[in-house]
């Protein structure tokens, strides 16, 4: 909860359905330098749930470069999300400041241990790990490190006490292997990312906020006025308590394929499991299609009326975790994969590369945006 604030983007038509915001990333992109402005029908709040025909989406238009899609998108920060879970939560039920360790199998109980940096420890019934790109419970289950986009993000959120000019929409400029973009939350707050080639420096120089903002300007200076002027206004109002750098890891596409994703009680979601890119905004999507696929399959298997801690418990668990692993596991491998092109694409300086990974997206997602009309279930 302490991270960052990042808007998460979902589908209000499916459960766990995707977000439209990702097309700026496909190989359609604008000619270097140019704006392009992508808007959806039913986004303002006085037109919720009206929708574009489907001879009306998609339809783009040369002059104004806007891109029209079917569907309603939403937007919120993440930290939103996550209270609004936490409070229908039991009292007692979540405690922070616990940073993991380790985990191992008790040899006696089977039951999973788990060892916190403070020396405590817990013993517990079932694990899923949602611990992130670098999660502990991952590494336990075996699978192979995340990697690296040659890319990383700057975020941040501006606020507006009396209000902003901007209109309900999402607009990216490209130029010079630099992403700019910009998104309306409501009628207050702005979200705004920059995607730059990665610039190694000490870690801990990026713990400054100030130097991060005022790198990030440094590097916009060459994109054209309009756009430089309207971003810089963004940065350097943003909110420093928001702004954040990130290197950004994926795990790799044919490790997902190959990957043993649960074992026993103890089982990996999320960014744990399918860490990707942002590409195509459907990093915090797929998590939550995760959650709704599992309480499905913990519902169907009628987990509630099982003997907490029993023999029969575990089984139904493992069980439940195996069916988990076996429904999403092609969901994420072509998630992960357009990501991973996308990203490769993006970070590439080299013609020829640029080429092929357009040619691999051509090839293997002739529609691009398919992804957006995956509907995972009902709860």
């Amino acid at each position: 909860m302490r991270s960052p604030p990042k808007p998460a983007a979902q589908n209000h038509k499916r459960s766990g359905g995707g977000s439209l915001f990702q097309f700026a990333d496909q190989p359609t992109n604008p000619s270097n330098g140019q704006l392009a402005k992508f808007t959806t029908s039913g986004y303002m709040p006085s037109e919720l749930g009206k929708t574009l025909t489907r001879a009306e989406a998609c339809e783009h238009s040369p002059e104004s470069t806007t891109v029209r899609c079917d569907g309603e998108t939403r937007w919120l920060r993440r930290k939103d999300l996550i209270d609004t879970l936490y409070a229908e939560l039991p009292p007692g039920a979540v405690k922070f400041g616990f940073q993991l360790e380790s985990i191992k199998f008790d040899p006696y109980s089977s039951k999973p241990v788990l060892r916190f940096i403070d020396g405590s420890s817990i013993v517990a019934k079932v694990v899923i790990g949602c611990d992130g790109g670098k999660s502990i419970i991952a590494q336990f289950l075996g699978l192979k490190p995340t990697k690296i986009f040659p890319l990383c993000a700057v975020r941040g959120l501006t606020y507006y006490p009396n209000g902003h000019s901007y209109d309900y929409e999402f607009a990216k400029v490209m130029k010079d292997n630099i992403s700019v973009g910009r998104v309306t939350i409501d009628d207050n707050l702005v979200y705004w990312f920059c995607f730059l080639p990665y610039i190694p420096k000490d870690e801990k120089v990026w713990e400054d906020p100030e130097v991060t903002r005022q790198l990030t300007l440094e590097l916009l200076s060459n994109h054209p006025q309009e756009i430089h002027q309207e971003i810089h206004e963004l940065i350097e109002n943003a909110d420093m308590k928001s702004l954040s750098i990130t290197h950004m890891r994926y795990r790799a596409p044919w490790d997902l394929l190959t990957g043993s994703f649960c074992k026993g009680t103890v089982m990996v979601s999320g960014d744990a499991m399918h860490v990707m890119g942002p590409f195509l905004a459907q990093g915090g999507a797929a998590g939550i299609e995760d959650a709704v696929v599992l309480a499905r399959i913990m519902a169907q298997l009628d987990l509630n009326s099982v003997e907490s801690g029993s023999k029969v418990m575990a089984h139904k668990v493992e069980e439940s975790f195996n069916q988990f692993v076996k429904q999403r596991r092609m969901r994420v491998v072509r998630l992960s994969l357009q990501t991973y092109i996308i990203g490769m694409l993006s970070g590439t300086p080299s013609f020829i590369k640029k080429v092929i990974y357009i040619m691999l997206l051509v090839v293997l997602f002739p529609n691009p945006y398919n992804h957006v009309n995956y509907d995972c279930g009902d709860l």
